[in-house]
C-alpha cells in the first residue's frame, strides 16, 4: 500500500481506475473478465480477491472474514452480502459515497490477505518477500 499512502490521504476521489490501479498494485495480481465483459475480476495466484463492474461501477465485491463480514453489514448500511457470491465470505460494498476511499482500500488489502493466507506455503511466502 506504500504507493498509494500518500494518494489516499489527500483524495476521496473513488473512481473505477484509482480502483483499478490500486488493487494491480499488489504483487502477482492479474486482471480478467471470466463471467462476461463487464465484470473485472482482480486475482491473486489464480484466487478471486475483488470485483466490479466496469459499465456500472456503484459497488464492489470483496471477500472477507465470515464474523467481520456481518459485522460491517451492521455497522454500515453500504455493505451487504456479496451479490452473486458466497454470503458467508463476500461483502458487496455500494459505492454511494458514505464509504471513504481510505476504508475501502483497508477491506481491499484485507481481500487480498485473506486469499494470500489461503494459498500454498511456497505462494505466500513468494507474496510476502515482495512486499515486505
Amino acid at each position: 500500500m506504500r504507493y498509494f499512502e500518500k494518494y489516499l490521504k489527500s483524495t476521496s476521489l473513488m473512481d473505477i481506475e484509482t480502483y483499478r490501479e490500486f488493487c494491480i498494485s499488489k504483487p502477482f495480481v492479474t486482471e480478467e473478465f471470466p463471467f462476461d465483459l463487464d465484470t473485472l475480476v482482480f486475482k491473486v495466484k489464480g484466487k478471486i480477491f475483488a470485483l466490479c463492474s466496469i459499465t456500472n461501477f456503484n459497488s464492489v465485491n470483496l471477500k472477507c472474514d465470515p464474523e467481520q463480514a456481518i459485522e460491517l453489514r451492521e455497522r454500515f448500511e453500504a455493505v451487504r452480502p456479496g451479490f452473486h457470491m458466497n454470503k458467508k465470505h463476500w461483502n458487496t460494498i455500494d459505492l454511494d459515497g458514505s464509504i471513504s476511499w481510505k476504508q475501502l482500500s483497508e477491506w481491499i488489502e484485507n481481500s487480498y490477505s485473506l486469499v494470500v493466507d489461503s494459498l500454498p506455503k511456497t505462494d505466500r511466502e513468494a507474496i510476502r518477500n515482495l512486499d515486505s
